[in-house]
């Protein structure tokens, strides 16, 4: 089926900031995270996604507070989190800030003490006995009956009632490929109008990708853990990115990350995953064509595993280490016509002797280029690069370094270091 949508044209721009309101502060409130707010403009945050902004059910509530995904009622605010109006609230000043905001959207299941389970019941999937039940193994939540096309149309108008009523900006729709996609497509012809809005799938199922804006890139992220662990080596990695690139649909890009609330609940965070290989990740993320996110929490940077049902909270001191860094790469992204060309200026591999454990390529948009360098391995390497870039004079956006690229070009690494190189377009 050929797409039927045009993604709103401020993506090309955007990365993601993943907002886990609960951890964030003390309060967990939204008003207590606005505080933040100045701090991640001069970051360079683009976009915020808050994960589920909705009331918790306490029927089979894992842990002391519930997990976001398990929802009551889906046109009410958590009341942990503050009011309707404080969110509202939070953004008007996101929007004032130069951000947008998309919000979590849970549509395959409800929490078991969903408003929807009393006023209609028909809404929900039920076994032989009756029974509301979930399909997937978890316990907390129930799953919704896509045959019933009144609740479909409840649906949209739940998600409808957060652009009416708080302006947001898009949708991050959970684990996507378990509802029909023509519900997607209907909740886009739907919603669109009211206002032109981003759509980020969690799947990786190609059938979907023409429904959404932005996907998951699991694969990649799996593919790099077992990398990491030697499991995997780098031509299996330049593999699958060259697949991405022919697989996915022009105007759906994927999204690339090293952490999100999933990842470090349950996983581990980024340096259990990769080691010191996790910043030289991050780097890709940013540079590579598709959407980069960086998840609460990875500017000090965190390094613990954030509890997913109580309240553990992130432990912000100053000074924010990786401040800097996740400003020079958000920097980056949202200016350079090489990487805010997006599809008009794929990347390019550029030939390496020395190390099969180097990546290197090059993003070319007009006469603007950017070179990046990763070295995905402990130990120090020297390597030549002998084509694939154009040459010129251009500047290293961590170390403000000015350098003239020739061909071919010799660079010598430390272990896991990376080297991103911007002409002054």
């Amino acid at each position: 089926m050929p797409r039927r949508f045009t993604p709103v044209p401020w993506i090309s721009r955007c990365n993601l900031y993943e907002v886990n309101v609960r951890q964030y502060t003390p309060e967990g409130t939204f008003a207590a995270f606005s505080k933040h707010l100045p701090r991640l403009k001069d970051m360079g945050v683009q976009m915020l996604w808050f994960m589920p902004i909705t009331p918790i059910s306490l029927e089979g509530r894992l842990g002391t507070l519930g997990s976001y995904y398990a929802c009551s009622d889906y046109r009410a605010i958590n009341p942990e989190f503050g009011t309707l109006e404080d969110f509202r609230d939070l953004v008007k000043q996101a929007h004032a800030a130069g951000m947008k905001v998309i919000i979590d959207w849970v549509a395959n299941h409800t929490g078991i003490d969903h408003v929807w389970t009393k006023t209609n019941p028909g809404y929900y999937k039920k076994n032989a006995a009756g029974k509301f039940y979930d399909s997937n193994g978890w316990t907390d939540v129930i799953d919704l009956n896509y045959y019933d096309h009144l609740m479909r149309r409840d649906m949209i108008d739940a998600m409808a009632f957060w652009i009416r009523e708080c302006d947001i900006d898009g949708f991050r729709c959970d684990m996507a490929h378990l509802v029909p996609r023509d519900f997607w497509r209907d909740a886009r012809l739907a919603l669109d109008p009211l206002k032109p809005l981003f759509w980020l799938a969690e799947t990786e199922d190609l059938h979907y990708l023409e429904v959404f804006d932005g996907c998951y890139a699991w694969r990649w992220m799996h593919i790099t853990e077992k990398y990491s662990r030697k499991q995997a080596d780098a031509r299996s990695l330049v593999e699958l990115l060259n697949a991405y690139e022919k697989d996915f649909p022009p105007q759906t890009q994927p999204l690339f990350f090293t952490s999100n609330h999933d990842e470090n609940s349950w996983n581990g965070t980024e340096y259990e995953k990769y080691g010191e290989g996790a910043r030289a990740l991050a780097v890709f993320s940013f540079t590579w064509h598709g959407l980069p996110l960086v998840y609460s929490g990875q500017e000090l940077p965190n390094r613990k595993r954030l509890k997913f049902f109580d309240k553990d909270l992130i432990e912000w001191k100053d000074p924010i280490a990786l401040h800097a860094f996740y400003k020079a790469l958000m920097q980056l992204r949202s200016n350079h016509p090489a990487l805010v060309a997006g599809e008009a200026a794929k990347p390019q591999w550029v030939s390496i002797q020395g190390s099969s454990e180097v990546l290197a390529f090059v993003r070319r948009f007009g006469n603007s280029q950017v070179l990046v360098v990763l070295n995905l391995s402990p130990a120090a390497v020297t390597i030549q690069l002998t084509d694939g870039y154009a040459s010129g004079e251009c500047i290293d956006i961590f170390s403000g370094k000015t350098m003239q690229l020739t061909l071919p070009m010799t660079v010598t690494l430390p272990g896991w270091d990376y080297l991103v190189m911007a002409d002054k377009a």
